[in-house]
């Protein structure tokens, strides 16, 4: 079994890259799928609130990063947790792809409802919504993979 990530627990993890290259290849390319087409700073919003949630501090710290380089505002990178009691940091679209990574990240919660699928959809259009909703499910597979596989905050692995 290749190994490479050390859990804190001492017991090594696998790099699912490594030991299944086609299932990782595949995840890449429905993230890239999924980005294609979205504003650039909304990625990084959805990708840092699903990191949130699913206390994931791998992606949270890449996503976070990567939102500075693009140009994001510390301000409304703190804010992004509270982001309902900010909303004037937020636009519209920003608020509505907010509302609806949480409910699909926290789908077991109460699944999505209705109220929260049609801010969304009152506010982009039918592919727009698609790209949303595919990259909320990414970045939730994204961090699964990271928690399972113990990857480490601040060892950005994607070369």
């Amino acid at each position: 079994m290749t190994t490479t990530n050390t859990h804190v627990t001492g017991m090594a993890r696998l790099n699912l890259a490594k030991a299944a290259p086609k299932v990782f290849r595949a995840l890449v390319g429905f993230d890239t799928a999924a980005r294609e087409g979205l504003d650039p700073a909304l990625v990084e919003l959805i990708q840092i609130r699903a990191s949130h949630l699913n206390h994931c501090a791998y992606c949270l710290h890449m996503h976070t990063n990567d939102a500075r380089k693009a140009g994001e505002s510390e301000d409304r990178l703190h804010m992004v947790p509270v982001w309902r009691e900010a909303r004037h940091f937020f636009t519209e679209k920003e608020q509505a792809a907010l509302a609806l990574t949480e409910a699909v990240t926290l789908v077991a919660d109460g699944g999505v409802p209705d109220t929260v699928y049609a801010q969304a959809a009152a506010v982009f259009d039918e592919q727009e919504l698609a790209h949303v909703l595919s990259l909320i499910l990414t970045i939730n597979t994204w961090n699964r993979v990271a928690l399972a596989t113990a990857k480490v905050a601040g060892t950005d692995e994607r070369g």
